[in-house]
């Protein structure tokens, strides 16, 4: 080949590598999961649905928000877990707070929602809040005037959600229920009193009823029980944080729940944070961490969990929006991003998660504005 051929190979070969380079660094990087938030919109509620890339960033999934059915109410619902993904990664459930139903949407393979037929059903009471899954079994948390309840219900394979005959636990009027969940086993259920300051404690039997612990509802440790969550590493340690304490004197309590659901004390729980409004519980999947989001400081606090339950505070770091209202957070499926609903602020805000360090990574905005609710990660 001459000389002056080679030579434009040569600059040819440059232009197109780099040209390659350059579109390389300009694709957005691959979807590994996605995120869903409770629209809680009014008329007809909605699921909002986001992309998560691998390098923790999110965005909008073609064709969110998707139609949920039910009726939200339009804004903010005083609750955690008010939508979930079922434990076979197959549905999302989420409470129709305003309707008093449960919608049940199945989830496609490039994380799309679909309304099945007579995928909503009424939640058992009125003012649903809060909803849980373990292998097939649901509760529901109703949070309204006359018919406050924990509802149990059956999810079949094929998505329906039937009700579970008997499993009715009724609650005062004062209750104000704002979280009910399992443990990892499924061998145990508690929900938080908001209203009342106390804790729900049950053992679950074999056939998903309800046995209250004995004296179940507990004193909580501090004003306003909240969020909740068993440490995914043992189903016998509880940990509730306490919102209602005042300005600077928020507190997360460790508990140890016994075979029958006895609550007692870790250590020298309550543990305080020294921010205001904790609200919203989420542990790391090995067990050793727990992140509270303090909503009306604005920031997110960092624990340290020893063997026996006890807590050691590390530290907080500002969320991602604009200001207070930050809400209910959810760890990505692989454990490598922290995501919170930051409804005061219109986004979502996404956080990169090492031990128990968070670092931001940026926000997304949340399409229907601030009664979102809720967050579920797959």
């Amino acid at each position: 080949m001459p000389a002056f051929l080679r030579g434009g190979a040569v600059v040819l070969a440059l232009m197109g590598a780099l040209a390659f380079a350059g579109s390389a660094l300009a694709s957005p990087s691959p979807v590994v999961g996605h995120v869903y938030v409770d629209g809680n919109t009014t008329g007809v509620n909605t699921i909002i649905a986001y992309d998560r890339h691998a390098d923790g960033s999110l965005s909008p999934l073609p064709g969110s928000p998707f139609i949920a059915g039910g009726s939200g109410t339009g804004s903010s619902i005083p609750s955690q877990g008010a939508i979930q993904v079922s434990s076979d990664g197959r549905y999302v459930l989420a409470v129709d707070a305003h309707s008093s139903q449960i919608s049940v949407l199945r989830i496609g393979r490039d994380g799309t929602l679909r309304l099945d037929r007579d995928g909503v059903v009424p939640s058992g009471g009125s003012d649903p809040v809060s909803v849980t899954e373990h292998d097939g079994l649901v509760y529901v948390a109703n949070a309204g005037s006359g018919d406050s309840n924990y509802t149990g219900f059956i999810l079949t394979r094929g998505g329906h959600l039937l009700p579970l005959p008997g499993s009715t636990f009724g609650l005062p009027d004062t209750a104000q229920p704002g979280d009910v969940l399992f443990n990892s086993t499924g061998t145990k259920l508690v929900g938080t009193r908001v209203g009342t300051s106390q804790i729900d404690s049950f053992r679950v039997g074999r056939f998903g009823r309800l046995t209250p612990a004995p004296g179940s509802p507990f004193a909580a440790q501090g004003p306003g029980p909240f969020g909740s969550e068993f440490r995914p590493t043992d189903p016998g340690q509880l940990f509730v944080s306490n919102a209602h304490g005042g300005p600077g004197a928020g507190t997360v309590s460790a508990y140890s729940a016994a075979g029958d659901g006895t609550l007692s004390s870790i250590g020298a729980s309550p543990f305080a944070d020294g921010q205001t409004a904790p609200c919203w519980v989420e542990i790391t999947h090995d067990g050793r961490f727990l992140f509270t989001v303090n909503t009306a400081s604005a920031d997110i606090s960092s624990y340290a969990i020893a063997p026996d339950g006890t807590l050691s505070l590390v530290g907080s770091t500002p969320a991602g929006g604009l200001g207070a209202a930050s809400e209910d957070a959810r760890l990505s499926a692989d454990g490598r991003e922290l995501y919170v609903n930051e409804t005061g602020a219109g986004v979502i805000g996404e956080f990169g998660v090492s031990g128990a360090g968070l670092t931001p990574i940026g926000t997304v905005p949340v399409s229907t504005g601030d009664g979102a609710a809720g967050l579920a990660t797959n």
